[in-house]
């Protein structure tokens, strides 16, 4: 006579609504990857502050790990050195500089009056570099890994051609040689303004970013014709033609 068969246990368990240890590794490795996430941001920001702090070459992972607080060894799990984390920290700061400049340069703020069009561009640009000054570390600094520099060089090159662009809406007649020298003296005075403003804090701050904006719009009103507003305005000849200087960016 067969002896009478027991359910199985996970069987059992599932009618009676509860969880073996079949059902369980599903949610498992979500809950590791979670952690595993946390702790990758935690040695991030800890890097950047260590980068700021020291700058990319002298920095050490002992330090970066100290500043984590978690031992070297916890921080070897993740990454094998520092270039590593410099890589994975720059790839992170550059998609956010994508997203930045994505939205300053976004094809709506073309009808605005060039000063309206200088705050639209400018200011979350400013912001990202104030909000993450490891990004200038990473992307000046001597001895970063050459995958960061290259991935920068390649987002310039984007930005001056979007530069170019906007320029292009002011301007559709002029040379495509002339726009190319007018966008990159347009973002050198950027970059070498952005260092003052990033050595500032608050009021000083904001008065060199409006300093910036002044230079920028002396530079490009008189090439684009603007009314004394900053709006497009029809040529005009003779000495009525002169451009009218800018006070409140």
């Amino acid at each position: 006579m067969p002896e009478p068969t027991t359910p199985e246990p996970a069987a059992t368990a599932r009618r009676a609504g509860t969880t073996t240890a079949e059902d369980a590794p599903a949610a498992k490795p979500r809950r590791r990857q979670a952690r595993g996430e946390r702790r990758i941001a935690q040695l991030l920001d800890a890097a950047a502050s260590v980068f700021c702090a020291s700058g990319y070459t002298a920095a050490s992972t002992n330090a970066i790990a100290r500043e984590a607080g978690v031992s070297p060894g916890t921080l070897y799990q993740f990454f094998p050195n520092k270039e590593a984390i410099a890589v994975e920290l720059g790839g992170r700061l550059l998609e956010r500089w994508r997203e930045s400049h994505g939205a300053a340069l976004t094809a709506a703020n073309l009808d605005l009056p060039l000063d309206q069009l200088l705050d639209a561009v400018l200011d979350p640009l400013f912001a990202f570099n104030h909000e993450n000054p490891a990004f200038a570390v990473l992307v000046h600094g001597p001895d970063v890994p050459g995958q960061i520099t290259q991935e920068f060089e390649a987002l310039h090159a984007v930005l001056l051609t979007r530069i170019e662009e906007i320029i292009a809406s002011f301007v559709p007649d002029a040379p495509p040689a002339e726009l190319s020298r007018i966008a990159t003296m347009t973002f050198a005075v950027f970059k070498a303004g952005l260092d003052l403003v990033l050595a500032h804090e608050g009021e000083e701050r904001q008065a060199y970013i409006d300093e910036i904006k002044k230079v920028m719009f002396g530079y490009l009103a008189p090439m684009v014709g603007l009314c004394p507003a900053g709006q497009r305005a029809p040529k005009q000849q003779g000495a009525d033609a002169a451009p009218h200087s800018h006070n409140t960016p």
